[in-house]
């Protein structure tokens, strides 16, 4: 498997998975890494198939050329319509009142809907800025690199929405680790810290905005 674009990248021949879903993402799977993938390629791309060998590439130009030497099983299967994460009572709550107060975002903010529908979830709210921009919040307990990803995923299909683009992204979270608030930065990403007690009314000013 061999990866051109940013950067390149070599993973020499060995026993996967490939997963490739119906928003055209591919993802490559070791046994030893968990959830997370050796490689990858984002929505919107496409796969070319040439006998054994597949490429895999985005408008970027970037190529993913996976060469197949032996397939051991191969299942294809419609998952349904995704009904959406279920959140926990917290993070459901986050997410009402920031809602309610749109406004912790910045001056001029509006609500547009919460659980804005996509293709692969719903955005916990969109919103406007007071220059009328569209903006995703993606809301959690704790901030890690899985929810920045996640919100990426969003701001990716949203901003090929004529109608919403450009979307700005807010990664939103009572407590946000370093390591997601460095992703989240590097992709312009805006990080707000929420204090739960504040929200509520029980506290005034202890909402810290990065």
């Amino acid at each position: 498997m061999d990866y051109a674009g940013r950067l390149t990248a070599h993973l020499p021949m060995a026993t996967r998975l490939l997963l490739i879903k119906a928003d055209g993402s591919v993802s490559v799977h070791s046994d030893d890494r968990a959830y997370k993938p050796l490689n990858w390629m984002s929505p919107p791309c496409w796969l070319i198939e040439d006998g054994d060998v597949w490429t895999v590439q985005n408008k970027a130009g970037e190529k993913l050329v996976i060469t197949i030497e032996e397939r051991i099983d191969e299942i294809s299967h419609d998952l349904g319509a995704e009904p959406g994460l279920q959140k926990d009572g917290v993070e459901a709550h986050l997410q009402e009142l920031l809602a309610e107060h749109i406004t912790t975002l910045g001056e001029g903010y509006t609500l547009v809907r919460r659980e804005y529908p996509t293709a692969i979830g719903p955005v916990d709210i969109l919103a406007r800025d007071a220059d009328g921009g569209s903006v995703a919040v993606e809301i959690k307990r704790r901030g890690e690199i899985d929810g920045v990803e996640q919100l990426t995923r969003y701001l990716e299909l949203l901003n090929r929405d004529p109608l919403l683009a450009p979307v700005q992204g807010v990664f939103a979270a009572q407590l946000i680790k370093p390591q997601a608030r460095t992703l989240a930065e590097d992709r312009g990403i805006r990080c707000l810290t929420l204090d739960y007690d504040a929200l509520r009314g029980t506290e005034s000013d202890d909402l810290r905005l990065f």
